[in-house]
């Protein structure tokens, strides 16, 4: 099922979707760009921040690209392979903003009630530690995802239509 038949409806669309996207993107680096400049926003929770906004640049760009390409070309069908990529970029990134929101919410925790440890468990290197953390268990869970839908054998050889 497509967003639209109507011939007349898809350049809006097509301009809806491109800015919804360039404003995304721009607006994360953006935030990088500021929290990377500033020396003093160089703490553990700005830099939590800026991978926030690294996934969140990752994960729109894994399906609005191929939704501006399927518009301006009006073709809707996707391979299985192509398919299964998009669905492990998309699952891996929003895996990663759910870690990094996670470990972000621990890091307030720590900071409230246990606020004599704040600086112990949050320097720069536990920092990186967490990030990697994140980025592994999200790869994991990626891989997860795609060896249970490799299981199905009723999708090989499948094009799909988006």
């Amino acid at each position: 099922m497509s967003l639209s038949e109507d011939p007349n409806l898809q350049p809006i669309l097509l301009g809806l979707f491109l800015s919804m996207y360039l404003v995304t993107v721009l607006g994360n680096l953006l935030i990088i760009l500021a929290f990377s400049s500033d020396s003093h926003l160089l703490t553990p929770m700005y830099s939590f921040l800026s991978n926030l906004s690294l996934a969140d640049i990752g994960f729109i760009s894994t399906t609005v690209p191929q939704i501006l390409m399927n518009i301006q070309t009006h073709n809707e069908v996707i391979s299985y392979v192509s398919c299964l990529t998009q669905t492990s970029l998309f699952i891996n990134f929003v895996c990663m903003g759910d870690k990094l929101l996670t470990v972000m919410t621990y890091g307030w925790f720590m900071a409230i009630c246990h606020l004599l440890h704040y600086p112990v468990t949050r320097n720069p290197t536990v920092c990186g530690y967490l990030v990697l953390v994140s980025l592994l268990l999200s790869l994991l869970d990626t891989q997860l995802h795609k060896l249970m839908i490799l299981q199905i054998p009723s999708f090989k050889d499948v094009k799909l239509l988006l």
